[in-house]
């Protein structure tokens, strides 16, 4: 759903709790690829339909498959979703309405916002039926929570709350449910007039600081810097700060 220039995108499978099929993830990969291409869209908005945000991967569908190699599902379906979430030069905020379990947690994880529900819990759940975490959750939870922390949570398949996960750093803010849609409008109002060109080259550093040296990111800020003091609305934010006046950027 278009709406200015926000657009969200709802998993819409809400009597399995969103799980994720073959067919979802595909087309996951299909609407990223179109929301990265339309100039009109400035920040997107993921969420769940219903009571869960997601519950991971379908059990059920994946147990018809006898012959299902773990590596190719994981190749085709979730490590193009995860890269392209981080590589799309838009925010992404995830709306987190209700569980994030394994695989949900891993794309609520990758979004570059999370504002959750009270109510919302996340599990990296993997462990719980022998598996290891994936779709990127490995990489995310260090970084966020720290190694100790990562390999508790993943290890024992622990179940966090909205409250908990804020203390934790791996999201950013939790709010009582009939405050969710109000709490994510501030900051997709904020991302939709912002200096669109600079928070995409301020999401790839950050990306690239992740593995970065102190050096390479030093020279990548200059390189980053050079394209962002080309844009239009680095003209415009210097002459309304001249002017006193609020500015009007427009993306370019």
């Amino acid at each position: 759903m278009l709406e200015g220039a926000v657009a969200t995108v709802t998993l819409n499978r809400p009597d399995v709790y969103n799980a994720l099929n073959d067919e979802i993830t595909f087309e996951l990969q299909d609407v990223l690829k179109v929301v990265a291409k339309d100039e009109n869209v400035r920040v997107v908005v993921l969420t769940g339909a219903g009571r869960a945000f997601c519950s991971g991967q379908d059990l059920k569908a994946s147990s018809e498959q006898q012959d299902r190699s773990f590596m190719e599902s994981l190749h085709t379906r979730y490590n193009p979703i995860i890269r392209a979430m981080r590589n799309i030069p838009k925010p992404i905020i995830c709306k987190l309405n209700g569980v994030a379990a394994g695989a949900g947690c891993s794309l609520a994880l990758a979004s570059d916002i999370i504002v959750a529900s009270e109510e919302a819990t996340m599990i990296e759940v993997f462990v719980n039926i022998g598996l290891v975490p994936d779709s990127g959750s490995s990489y995310f939870l260090p970084r966020l929570a720290g190694m100790a922390k990562a390999f508790e949570l993943c290890s024992m398949g622990s179940k966090v709350t909205a409250k908990e996960a804020v203390e934790l750093g791996l999201i950013n803010k939790a709010v009582r449910v009939d405050l969710l849609d109000t709490a994510v409008k501030v900051y997709t109002d904020h991302f939709a007039t912002a200096p669109s060109k600079a928070i995409g080259l301020i999401k790839r550093m950050l990306n690239k600081s992740a593995t970065a040296s102190l050096d390479e990111m030093l020279n990548y800020e200059a390189y980053c810097q050079e394209i962002a003091g080309k844009t239009d609305d680095h003209k415009e934010g210097v002459k309304a700060f001249i002017e006193k006046r609020k500015p009007v950027f427009l993306g370019t």
